[in-house]
């Protein structure tokens, strides 16, 4: 067809990322396949290519309305199959720092769907366009390129139970969508380029997951009970009850305090959560398998926006160019966002150029790094420079949590934000900022106590310093100013008027850019 810009794309890899790629792959080139080395066809249960598909996940709001919006309908879908559904912030149950978050309509739709559920749904709509088939069971050996390899032409597979060279597809365009094992970086090096540097973030995480029959109801008219690990409870849960009628609960631990696999271990960890009634629910329920863990050493972003050369043909997305700590639950969204960047790409009319790809969707990656980065470094045991930004950001948002637990509006602002559909300014908008300060005063004493000498007391010592920072960073959170989070300290001691003027502040730094995001 005469708007097609290319004959052949391959996909590489076949989880979210990789799916949703093919899917806007498929406007723009005659043919689109999708490589796995997994089996995809039939499969709705966890699958050997995504260890943490037997995990809670979560799919942000931001991306429920990308996946709406390239598979129109599949919300519906999901409903008529009986997959719970509801509100964000109002219909899930939310702990952060030992406290219940007030709840909030805020119009933001939450699926409790597992991650082979939604990837099988999204799969099965991806295989239903013509021009878009799989190749399973084959592993990608080696990229094809030109003799001076200024442009990949093809990439090498071979059968899972074939011996040899195995065999090039030839075409237009490669996209590794293969996940945090993506051996671009090496394949790059092999044709003479500069590998991409990384950004690290050590978590040392761990979940550990089991799936019960409940004999009691904990839940309510409840989606989820989420207990947010916090730097006074660095153990945390993700409870969801899915749509066959039991339950999944998923425990998280970092810096190798790692939830155990035995039946035992596995309990008393729940017993430490901030969520007693996780406790009360499962410890008579019926266990329907047996507790399995996988580990998350680091969030890793590779910057592949400042390579100076990089080849034609070829682009990453998804997991290879940046893995978040996944308790976040940014990945799946993330990758749906870089395929809506594809597209605009694809919609010039012309191959998409590679450089020029990885400088649009950086700043994509830039407020979900920020947030997942600036949470992970509020836990004094995570390694990493801590900026007077992120101290400061850190302050704010420990506030922003407490406020939430009074105020409902405070918790629709902060899922807004978390979930990718408000920008990081928002949260600094001089009524929000009032909101925080009224019903945060007597909240965060609370929390210095339990953590000791946290970035809160650090950050004390540094107050006097701050005059016009500005900067991202948040414990679970989001970016924010150093300006506006000094001013709200202030507030905090000087009262009303002190709280004005840190709202003041934040309207002029979030009118002028100040903030990130």
């Amino acid at each position: 067809m005469s708007d097609h810009i290319g004959n052949r794309a391959v996909v590489l890899g076949g989880g979210m990322a990789g799916l949703l790629a093919a899917r806007v792959l498929s406007e723009a080139y005659t043919d689109v396949l999708v490589v796995d080395r997994d089996t995809l066809t039939g499969v709705t249960g966890p699958r050997r290519g995504v260890p943490q598909g037997r995990h809670a996940h979560a799919l942000l709001a931001r991306g429920q309305q990308i996946l709406e919006e390239l598979f129109p309908g599949l919300g519906d879908e999901f409903a008529a199959a009986g997959v719970p559904a509801g509100d964000l912030a109002g219909d899930l149950r939310w702990y952060f720092n030992g406290r219940r978050l007030r709840p909030a309509r805020s119009g933001l739709m939450s699926v409790s769907a597992t991650r082979p559920v939604l990837e099988a749904r999204v799969r099965a709509r991806v295989a239903a366009l013509p021009n878009v088939a799989f190749l399973e069971r084959h592993a990608v050996l080696s990229l094809s390129s030109t003799a001076d390899g200024g442009r990949i032409t093809g990439v090498r597979v071979a059968a899972e139970d074939e011996t040899g060279p195995g065999r090039v597809l030839e075409a237009d365009l490669v996209v590794d969508a293969t996940g945090r094992g993506s051996r671009t970086p090496v394949w790059l090096e092999e044709l003479g380029y500069d590998r991409p540097g990384e950004e690290r973030v050590k978590v040392g995480l761990a979940y550990t997951t089991r799936h019960y029959r409940l004999s009691s109801d904990p839940y309510g008219d409840d989606l989820s009970i989420n207990p947010v690990a916090s730097p006074a409870n660095p153990r945390g849960a993700f409870f969801p009850r899915l749509h066959d009628g039991s339950s999944q609960l998923s425990l998280t631990g970092i810096l190798g305090d790692h939830p155990p696999t035995d039946p035992d271990g596995f309990l008393d960890f729940v017993r430490s959560l901030s969520a007693p009634e996780i406790y009360e629910a499962v410890r008579d329920a019926e266990p329907l398998d047996d507790p399995v863990t996988f580990r998350f050493p680091a969030s890793v972003r590779r910057r592949y926006e400042r390579l100076r050369r990089f080849p034609e043909g070829l682009l990453v997305m998804g997991d290879g160019v940046c893995s978040f700590n996944p308790v976040y639950g940014q990945g799946m969204t993330v990758a749906a966002l870089e395929a809506m960047v594809l597209r605009e790409h694809l919609r010039l009319g012309v191959p998409p150029r590679p450089q020029r790809f990885f400088r649009d969707i950086s700043p994509v990656i830039d407020v979900p790094w920020e947030i997942s980065a600036g949470g992970d470094l509020a836990f004094p045991g995570v390694e990493g420079p801590r900026s007077l930004k992120t101290r400061l950001g850190n302050v704010y948002m420990s506030r922003l949590h407490a406020a939430a637990a009074r105020d409902g509006d405070v918790t629709e602002a902060f899922f807004r934000v978390a979930g990718l559909v408000d920008p990081p300014q928002r949260l600094f908008r001089p009524g929000l900022v009032l909101r925080v300060l009224r019903n945060s005063r007597d909240r965060t004493a609370e929390d210095r106590t339990a953590v000791g000498r946290t970035t809160a007391d650090r950050a004390v010592a540094d107050r006097a310093a701050v005059s016009r920072t500005t900067g991202t960073g948040g414990a679970g959170g989001v970016g924010g100013t150093a300006e506006t989070v000094g001013a709200v300290d202030a507030g905090s001691a000087s009262g009303t008027g002190g709280a004005r003027d840190g709202a003041r502040t934040a309207d002029r730094m979030a009118s002028s850019g100040g903030t990130t995001g």
